[in-house]
């Protein structure tokens, strides 16, 4: 994990110092891992995994250990931490939560609470500052944060936020032209920047004005259906785990795209 040691009580086992979100890679990963838990969960309630994935979820979710990652979060020296990507993630694991119409979930969201209110308060003094957006294809993307940090917000009706979400989208993106898709991907993306921005503002701008904007944005798209434009990558090594981004890259590019058609005229 990416970890800040101010003084020897901050040497510790991941499992003590966050003991929700830990186990995987990086505290992300385990985040939305814990996202598509409850997803499955939700989605396929009569599947046979559903019985361990709640009480994987159960043993994560608890107060105790929300309260020591609310605790983690705001100790000194993490400001950036998993700023914005992690954060965001989490705060889509909240919403998957709320919207389950389940005791359990009722109960994990609840617990969830401090570390939710933890994730907003560092988002929401951190975007004020944020001067220019970060156009990369890797964790640091606002766009892609932004997108489902303003999923976060209509969902759960925080006008302030979402607000303030629109606002940076607008500041950051609105005027861009002709972005440069023949430079992706960089060597180690899992997300697109071009198609990144275009599916945050899809969410931010009405149909006719996000059509609009996109022509000018992304002109080089063929309109005869050739889909010559944008071919899919092969990672060098998947067993690399920067290298085996690339194939992620595949998998976010279909997930914007489909994201961008619904956000155009027929």
């Amino acid at each position: 994990m990416s970890h800040t040691l101010n003084s020897d009580t901050d040497a510790a086992p991941p499992r003590e110092l966050t003991p929700a979100f830990y186990g995987c890679y990086d505290w992300h990963s385990s985040v939305h891992g814990h996202w598509l838990l409850v997803r499955l969960a939700k989605t396929y309630p009569g599947a046979p995994f559903v019985l361990s994935a709640r009480e994987a979820l159960r043993q994560s979710l608890t107060a105790k250990n929300i309260a020591q990652e609310a605790a983690y979060l705001r100790g000194e020296g993490r400001a950036s931490f998993e700023r914005p990507y992690g954060l965001a993630w989490l705060l889509q694991l909240v919403v998957e939560l709320k919207e389950w119409d389940d005791p359990q979930a009722r109960e994990m969201a609840a617990n969830l609470r401090p570390l939710e209110e933890a994730a907003l308060g560092r988002l929401s003094n951190w975007l004020p500052k944020l001067s220019h957006p970060v156009r990369i294809g890797e964790h640091d993307q606002t766009a892609f944060a932004l997108g489902l940090m303003l999923d976060y917000a209509h969902d759960t009706g925080n006008r302030q936020f979402a607000e303030l979400i629109v606002s940076k989208a607008r500041q950051f993106y609105l005027g861009d032209k002709d972005c440069p898709l023949a430079y992706e991907p960089s060597g180690e993306d899992f997300l697109s920047p071009c198609l990144g921005e275009a599916d945050l503002m899809r969410l931010v701008l009405p149909n006719q004005e996000f059509a609009r904007w996109f022509g000018a944005f992304l002109p080089q798209i063929a309109t005869s259906g050739d889909g010559k434009w944008l071919q899919p990558v092969a990672s060098p090594d998947p067993s690399d785990p920067k290298l085996a981004h690339l194939d992620g890259l595949n998998l976010s590019r279909a997930w914007m795209l489909e994201g961008i058609a619904t956000g155009l005229p027929k």
